[in-house]
This record gives structure tokens, C-alpha cells and sequence, in this order.
């Protein structure tokens, strides 16, 4: 009798389990990151287990995929989106966070725009830049919500690691990018959410890597505890405090980057106030 008795509540105990692993498996949401190299991780050295996605996803409990591309552009990440694999991953995820257009900014002939806007004042080439950007950040979001109509999408404010002459001009096209981040994401307000990772980040050197471009295991951080808190907002979390279960590592070298940039942009603006002279007479 005991035994018929045990043998019950066993099996009992038994099919209570097997009823509350596929709704556990069914509250875990699937957290899929795109973009380029600060989505990657490129300025630290343990990337996969360090990058700011990585600790939004084990502080929340996501489910978690990483598909960023170290140097694309917005239109390289519209055909990255074709691959099978990232596109399955966007089809079923629940939280799709995106670090899209430093590059577009970047690999478009800097040195004239550098040299433009230090001496010549001159920004019109950013205002095309920023205008295709509009584009491709649009089309974006539509291949996105056309496969998958239910998931959020987290846009990243674009920020500045410069300071001084370049920092200016560096300025000047984040702003311009950022302008059209808003903007797209008001206009998808229903999907689309803007984690200010600008806002958070600044001009001290331990925020930025060796290089003086990405995020340094503290930068990483910072921008997961934006990301938390932006998701925490909508509803998709609660925690806020960032769960660092594999402390960063920077990615190792010398910071003379910034010395040789800042003094790049000196040069500029010294040509700059001669070109002002030569104009005035």
C-alpha cells in the first residue's frame, strides 16, 4: 500500500516537473545582437564573454545570440540580415539590440572630412552621410518587423570617444546620426526603443580601449547598464545592476592613439586659422 502510495506521489511529482520546463523554456526570452565592432566586443580581449550583450543577457536570464560584425556599415549589415542563420535569429527573437553607423561615418573618407570640417568648417558631407544612414536604418527596421512583427528592437546611440579638434568633427556626425536614430525610432514607437549609450559614455580614457575607438571592459558596462535600464522601462526586465559573471579583459597595447589624432587635429586647425587669413584678404 505504501509503495502504490510513493508510487503516486512520485509519478505525480514527476508530471508537475515535466509540466514547468516548457513553461520556464517559454518565459525565457530570446536576446539577439547586430551591428558592428562595439557590439562585438572589439576592445576587449574576452569579447564573447565580456561584451555589454553578454552581461545584459545573464543579468536578465535572456537567451542569447550575438551575429555584430567587426567594420560593417549599415548597408553590410542589410546583407548580413540575408544570411540564414542571422535571419532565422531575428525571426525568433523577442529583444533585438542593434550599434549600427560609426562606420558609415568612419570608413567614408575621414581624412577629407577631418580636414573639411577642422579647417574648412565644411560638414556637408556628413549631412549625406547622415541622409543615407536615414535609409538604410529604415530599411533595417522594416526587414526586421516585416519577419517578426512581436520583437523590440533597442537602437544605440552613437557616441564620441574624441576630444579637442577631432572631437569637434567627430561631434559633429555622431549628432547627426543620433538625430536620425530618434527619429526612426519615434516613428516605429510601437518596436522601437533608444538606449542613449552616448549619453553614458565620455571623454575619460577608461571608458574607451587602447585604441581610443571601443568600449574598455568598463565601457562595456556602462553601456549594458543603459541597455538594462532602457529594457527595465518597457517592461522586459527588471534588474538594472549588471550580473558580471566573466570580469572584462581591455585588449592589450599602448594609448598613444589619441596623442597622435589629437595632435592631427591641431595641425588642422592650425592650417585652419591660415586659411581663415588667406580668405579674409
Amino acid at each position: 500500500m505504501k509503495k502504490r502510495i510513493f508510487a503516486v506521489v512520485l509519478s505525480f511529482v514527476l508530471l508537475l516537473g515535466a509540466l514547468c520546463v516548457p513553461a520556464f523554456a517559454e518565459e525565457q526570452l530570446r536576446y539577439v545582437v547586430l551591428g558592428d565592432s562595439i557590439a562585438h566586443g572589439s576592445g576587449l580581449s574576452n569579447p564573447t564573454d565580456a561584451v555589454y550583450g553578454r552581461i545584459v543577457a545573464d543579468t536578465n536570464g535572456y537567451a542569447y545570440e550575438n551575429y555584430a560584425v567587426p567594420g560593417h556599415t549599415t548597408q553590410a549589415m542589410l546583407r548580413r540580415m540575408e544570411n540564414e542563420k542571422v535571419a532565422g535569429a531575428i525571426a525568433d527573437a523577442d529583444i533585438i539590440s542593434i550599434s549600427i553607423g560609426g562606420n558609415n561615418f568612419l570608413l567614408d573618407n575621414l581624412g577629407a572630412m577631418l580636414f573639411n570640417g577642422i579647417v574648412k568648417k565644411d560638414f556637408s558631407r556628413m549631412d549625406t552621410i547622415a541622409e543615407k544612414y536615414d535609409a538604410d536604418l529604415r530599411q533595417i527596421v522594416e526587414k526586421i518587423l516585416n519577419a517578426n512583427p512581436d520583437v523590440t528592437i533597442v537602437l544605440q546611440t552613437i557616441y564620441n570617444p574624441q576630444t579637442a579638434y577631432v572631437g569637434m568633427v567627430y561631434q559633429q556626425g555622431a549628432d547627426r546620426l543620433n538625430a536620425v536614430i530618434e527619429t526612426v525610432a519615434a516613428d516605429n514607437a510601437d518596436s522601437v526603443l533608444v538606449a542613449d549609450v552616448a549619453g553614458a559614455l565620455n571623454t575619460r580614457p577608461d571608458d574607451f580601449a587602447k585604441d581610443g575607438i571601443h568600449p574598455s571592459a568598463q565601457g562595456n558596462e556602462k553601456i549594458a547598464v543603459v541597455v538594462l535600464k532602457t529594457l527595465a522601462d518597457a517592461g522586459l526586465g527588471t534588474a538594472t545592476e549588471p550580473v558580471i559573471n566573466t570580469p572584462g579583459k581591455d585588449m592589450p597595447g599602448v594609448r598613444g592613439n589619441m596623442f597622435f589624432i589629437n595632435f592631427f587635429g591641431f595641425v588642422l586647425n592650425m592650417l585652419g586659422n591660415l586659411y581663415a587669413v588667406v580668405r579674409i584678404r
